[in-house]
């Protein structure tokens, strides 16, 4: 009787130590600081780039202008949803991605931004499908809005 107890406690264990690192591989949480407030990898650090604030709601950015030139942004990121969330930007400047944050935190990302039409969006498990996406063009006129509030799946 002992030897089948040990087993079912073992393979519970298993069982469970699995399923914690399939919960962390879904966007745990970056790199693990409780902070509210915390640099990302790509932050520069001189702070004396144009201030943008994107807000991140369940499943919607707002960023807080849509008019960009060319130079160093930094992107003050408020997860005011309920799932986790990051912001990713892509274009001529490259990839920049924010780490992960929880609902409640902020965090910052610092970009370099060159003239052209970038991609700014949620890269957490789909969620740029869900609707968290829009564009913006920097050295020239703005990029139409792409969400308006009324992406698909806006109101999911």
């Amino acid at each position: 009787m002992t030897i089948p107890h040990i087993r079912n406690r073992v393979l519970l264990g298993v069982a469970a130590g699995g399923l914690a690192a399939v919960l962390a591989a879904c966007g745990g949480g970056g790199n693990g600081s409780s902070s509210g407030d915390s640099s990302s990898d790509n932050s520069t650090g001189s702070g004396s780039g144009t201030q943008v604030t994107a807000e991140m709601t369940d499943f919607h950015i707002d960023l807080s202008t849509q008019k960009f030139q060319p130079g160093e942004h930094i992107f003050t990121v408020h997860n005011k949803g309920g799932h986790t969330h990051g912001l990713q930007i892509e274009g001529p400047g490259g990839e920049n991605r924010s780490k992960d944050i929880e609902p409640g935190q902020s965090t910052t990302l610092t970009v370099n931004l060159k003239s052209g039409s970038y991609e700014v969006y949620c890269p957490v498990d789909g969620h740029k499908d869900l609707g968290m996406k829009t564009e913006i063009t920097v050295g020239g006129a703005p990029a139409p809005s792409t969400d308006g509030n009324a992406s698909p799946g806006n109101g999911y």
